[in-house]
């Protein structure tokens, strides 16, 4: 895959809009942090982020590397067992920003590449990344992944103008974290699929050039996870590749909805509700593939009970809510109040649109087909249900959707199947 001809865009795409891509530079590949000094011409008081984790794996060597050209090495403390993306972290970060401040150099994953993209963003500075993990695909992405107010976010952001990675360092990174950028990619079957659903029954916007680059992303990788686990350095990088490629897709439409979508709003139910019951959640990408087990399967339920019984209840849904989320119930409750998911009627558009909607459930893989994939990279679907058990899971099926603004299977489900 040429990361860097993507990176140059499409001009008067299929859909009727030209994409760009804001980021200047990709470099995955061994040596990649030995050729950073010259991507950092003309920049001379540079602030490092990392954790101490990050620190231990490249970080020591990327400040060592730039030298005399950074100012300050901010190792970030974790709240718990791990750092939270959230206001104290963000806190600590712009107290770090100078005036003089001409770059932030991320070390580090998701909540480093999150942190440091929406600082940046917010003190209108540039931002790099080097990667020590493939483990989720925000690196390239517009939005800013965070936890305000108890709450899981996506703010608007600006995407690195340089993501660097070696195969080799990533390769390092704990087997969970190799899982959760594998399953990242896998998710996308059901995320693609919802965005054909979006299509047919809320009009939204499709590009079918993005469609198929990210789906090629998931082609790639799918075979890989054997070799993925074996720590091979060029089906890492290959890994790595596709978690940046498909933020560029993200990068061109503008947002994330060519890679995120039930899937997403199960895992981050899942961790919103941890946080909030200081309860354990797998990582990101590893709950994505869960998740996106189980939108499958709510396919194959649809499919199998049709879409002739409208059973959406727009009465006590604010009660379940509050029941769920507790403080953050409100910000949930306006969310939704302000989209008007639940007073929508789509009932007319499903009834003339039913064959179109039901060949687009049939186009996504059944459960079986991703518990196969879930098995080649030595993930357990009952250690899903174990962690989370039957009666949380079903309250994510029904109300994980709550925490986004975005049409997807979930919605279609409760429609017609809860």
């Amino acid at each position: 895959m040429d990361i860097n001809k993507l990176l140059k865009g499409i001009k008067d795409c299929s859909c009727g809009k030209s994409h760009i891509c804001p980021i200047d530079y990709v470099d995955i590949a061994k040596g990649a942090i030995s050729r950073l000094p010259e991507k950092c011409n003309g920049y001379n008081n540079i602030l490092i982020v990392c954790d101490k984790n990050t620190y231990a794996v490249c970080g020591k060597t990327v400040a060592e590397t730039l030298g005399n050209k950074v100012y300050e090495v901010l190792v970030l403390k974790d709240q718990t067992d791990v750092v939270i993306p959230d206001e104290t972290q963000i806190d600590v970060i712009d107290s770090k920003v100078k005036n003089d401040t001409d770059l932030i150099v991320g070390v580090g994953s998701g909540v480093i590449n999150d942190l440091c993209k929406y600082v940046s963003f917010k003190n209108g500075l540039p931002y790099y990344i080097v990667a020590t993990a493939p483990s989720m695909d925000g690196y390239a992405s517009v939005g800013s992944a965070l936890i305000l107010g108890g709450m899981k976010v996506t703010l608007n952001a600006a995407p690195p103008k340089a993501i660097i990675a070696e195969p080799e360092v990533l390769a390092t990174a704990p087997t969970p974290m190799l899982q959760s950028g594998y399953g990242d990619i896998i998710g996308k079957y059901s995320c693609l699929n919802d965005w054909k659903l979006a299509r047919i029954i809320k009009d939204e916007y499709f590009c079918d050039e993005v469609y198929d680059l990210t789906m090629s992303c998931v082609k790639e990788v799918e075979p890989l996870a054997k070799a993925v686990l074996a720590r091979n350095a060029d089906a890492v990088g290959a890994l790595m590749e596709a978690l940046v490629a498909v933020g560029i897709a993200m990068a061109y439409v503008g947002n994330s909805r060519p890679a995120s979508g039930s899937e997403h709003h199960l895992s981050h139910f899942f961790e919103i509700t941890g946080i909030l019951d200081n309860k354990e959640y797998f990582l990101h990408g590893i709950d994505v593939m869960y998740s996106a087990a189980v939108t499958c399967k709510l396919r194959e339920m649809i499919l199998e009970k049709g879409l002739e019984n409208n059973k959406i209840s727009r009465g006590d849904w604010q009660k379940e809510i509050r029941r769920i989320y507790s403080t953050s119930a409100d910000e949930c409750i306006a969310l939704q109040n302000k989209v008007g998911l639940y007073a929508a009627d789509d009932s007319t558009v499903v009834a003339d649109k039913k064959e179109q909607i039901k060949m687009v459930l049939k186009g996504c893989p059944g459960f079986d087909y991703i518990k196969n994939l879930l098995d080649q990279i030595e993930l357990d679907f009952d250690a899903f249900i174990n962690m989370y058990g039957k009666e949380k899971i079903a309250d994510a099926v029904l109300y994980g959707k709550d925490l986004k603004d975005r049409y997807t299977v979930l919605w279609l489900y409760y429609q017609f199947c809860k």
